[in-house]
């Protein structure tokens, strides 16, 4: 008996993920993670690292970052406590919905994740005060590797709920795309 509901989302490879509880009087048992069951959604490799974020303030938006192969990563997210609006936008080559974005609302009490695939870039907007987000991710993050758009670029139209409060400089500072980005080829 599978423990998750895999939903497939429009941008091909993009799952929802919900998490069913087992619960009584005690509090409820929720599987996080298992590499049998989740293989049929696409999860096809070992988990290499871990992640804990937690964002303060409701508006921050984080992201959107990705991993330039050969160090492109699988992330399972999944947000722990709060609500956020996590994104995921289509990077890879000759995809028919290539720059194309999609988002799902995941918190803490909906135990929802995101299972996003190599090729794609992640990030989310905080919805709520005291978000935690836990990460896996398939690859180790490799600095050298590291990608990343703009947030706000025109070009990729994300429509953040809220205004945005707070965005670290680094991410502020990330190019907007140009015609010449072709995307990610494994």
């Amino acid at each position: 008996m599978s423990r998750f509901t895999v939903t497939e989302l429009p941008l091909a490879g993009l799952k929802l993920v919900e998490r069913q509880n087992l619960g009584d009087s005690r509090g409820f048992f929720s599987r996080m993670f298992c590499a049998e069951e989740l293989a049929p959604a696409g999860w096809a490799k070992p988990i290499a690292q871990i992640n804990l974020t937690m964002t303060a303030q409701g508006g921050t938006v984080r992201g959107m970052h990705f991993q330039h192969p050969p160090h492109a990563e699988m992330k399972l997210v999944n947000c722990l406590r709060g609500k956020v609006w996590d994104v995921a936008v289509d990077l890879r080559a000759g995809s028919p919905t290539f720059l194309k974005w999609h988002a799902e609302e995941l918190s803490g009490e909906n135990r929802r994740s995101l299972l996003i695939p190599e090729g794609f870039a992640h990030g989310f907007q905080a919805l709520t005060d005291d978000c935690e987000l836990l990460y896996l991710h398939s690859t180790p993050y490799a600095p050298g590797a590291e990608g990343a758009l703009n947030s706000q670029d025109p070009m990729l139209g994300i429509s953040w709920p809220l205004s945005i409060t707070e965005i670290s400089e680094r991410d502020r500072r990330h190019p907007h795309l140009t015609d010449e980005f072709t995307g990610l080829t494994p």
